[in-house]
């Protein structure tokens, strides 16, 4: 039976993927397959009607961590430029599949993408569009995590979709220890106190004040996305 948006549990949601998701098993670069398999769910959400913002990571290709021996505003900054790279590539992907998208950065970079302006954001989902955010906040010392928080928050999303490397939210990095436990549920303050490392501390306290509910998913399975939507209990829920 064809879903209907009157179906979904959500109606505007914010896809958090990081950079190496993008990766796929390449660990750096991007993934033409992986791409296409992630804008291929969007597309899918676009068509029972939910509106979709993204906000991308550029972990793929430059991480503060690779600049140890940078001025940390500098190698910042850099990271920024990676998440636009990641930005356009997804662009060009849902374009490919015939969704209409737009490029919001939070540093002017006017020949290829908008600057982030709130109000356009906004109208562009209610139009339809598919609206990607690069650079995170626009400001050294935050990151992508805080970006996808803060634009959740800007344009009322209801919901946001957090793409990981694994399943959900464990007690311990279930690769690491084996004995670590996944929660079905968890809250925000619980995250913050144990030290879990969903979202830096930043992010998760701006979720948390905002009351905005996160969905952490494992992106080796994209398909989830639209089972969120629908209300079906998949990965762990934050809230």
């Amino acid at each position: 039976m064809c879903l209907k948006v009157e179906d979904v549990k959500y109606k505007r949601v914010l896809l958090k993927l990081s950079g190496e998701a993008l990766a796929g098993d390449k660990k750096t670069g991007i993934d033409a397959d992986t791409v296409g398999n992630i804008c291929d769910q969007v597309k899918k959400l676009t068509e029972i009607g939910v509106e979709v913002a993204i906000v991308v990571g550029g972990g793929n290709f430059w991480r503060g961590k690779y600049g140890h021996q940078m001025e940390r505003t500098t190698s910042d900054y850099m990271g920024m430029l990676a998440t636009t790279m990641n930005a356009l590539a997804l662009q060009d992907a849902l374009e490919a599949r015939e969704l209409k998208t737009r490029v919001q950065t939070a540093i002017e970079m006017r020949q290829i993408a908008e600057p982030y302006i709130r109000r356009k954001a906004v109208k562009h989902l209610e139009r339809g569009r598919v609206v990607i955010f690069a650079c995170g906040t626009g400001n050294p010392y935050f990151s992508t995590d805080t970006g996808a928080a803060l634009r959740a928050a800007e344009i009322n999303a209801e919901v946001i979709l957090l793409a990981k490397t694994i399943d959900g939210v464990y007690s311990a990095d279930p690769k690491v220890d084996p004995t670590a436990v996944k929660y079905d549920e968890i809250s925000y303050t619980d995250i913050l106190t144990k030290d879990l490392k969903v979202m830096d501390s930043t992010a998760t306290a701006l979720c948390r004040d905002n009351q905005i509910p996160l969905m952490v998913f494992g992106i080796d399975k994209p398909e989830n996305m639209i089972k969120i939507v629908k209300g079906e209990q998949i990965g762990t829920i934050v809230k």
